[in-house]
């Protein structure tokens, strides 16, 4: 099997994890895994496609400015340009990209702050802080509707091998060295999510028993 091959099975099998938790509504969502370096190109999700099948046109083969390697008539997801700038500022290896209910509304709940915050919670060491009283810090961007513009801002937060960035109301992107790395990272984060409007509820809960 030829490295491309590899890679592609690779992201399919991610796909379609992902599509059992229900994570791609709409046809949502966007993921990406390198195939080579030298030069940069790396496998897309091919736009508007139904991500619960699995296809010969699930990915397209993109190179260093997101654009097909080859011809055809697929075009590639509309954040690409995000997923260009984690490969060329950084060693990853695969990236991920989903809508769920529970990423948006904390990004709404946290929007105004810029970025919501977790300590003290197990789960934060999916994203490899142990100490015990680490703090994991989710930067919350503008949902620019002009790619190049989110891709910018986007790039800001883009500084480590492995992250992840919430886009207000749009879902969170994640990056890892390898494709189960940024799928740890993307199930850590929403486990987080949810947590924290499980917390939300229960607090509230609380203030109006109190009442």
């Amino acid at each position: 099997m030829s490295l491309l091959a590899e890679r592609w099975k690779e992201l399919a099998d991610v796909k379609e994890e992902l599509a059992e938790r229900d994570w791609f509504m709409g046809t949502s969502g966007n993921l990406a895994i390198k195939v080579s370096d030298s030069p940069l190109q790396f496998l897309v999700t091919a736009s508007g496609k139904d991500k619960r099948k699995r296809t010969e046109e699930d990915f397209l083969l993109v190179d260093e400015n997101g654009l097909p390697v080859e011809n055809t008539h697929l075009k590639p997801s509309a954040e690409t340009l995000l997923h260009v700038e984690i490969y060329k500022k950084t060693n990853a290896g695969c990236s991920l990209h989903v809508h769920t209910i529970d990423n948006n509304v904390i990004s709404e709940i946290y929007g105004d702050k810029g970025e919501v915050t977790f300590q003290g919670q197990e789960l934060i060491k999916a994203f490899d802080k142990w100490e015990e009283n680490a703090v994991l810090c989710f930067p919350i961007i503008h949902n620019h509707a002009h790619i190049p513009t989110l891709a910018k801002t986007f790039s800001k937060h883009v500084k480590e091998d492995t992250g992840a960035v919430l886009i207000r109301n749009h879902g969170i992107t994640v990056w890892g060295r390898t494709a189960f790395e940024a799928k740890k990272i993307l199930e850590a984060s929403e486990f987080l999510f949810r947590y924290q409007l499980r917390l939300l509820e229960y607090k509230s809960y609380q203030q109006i028993k109190v009442i």
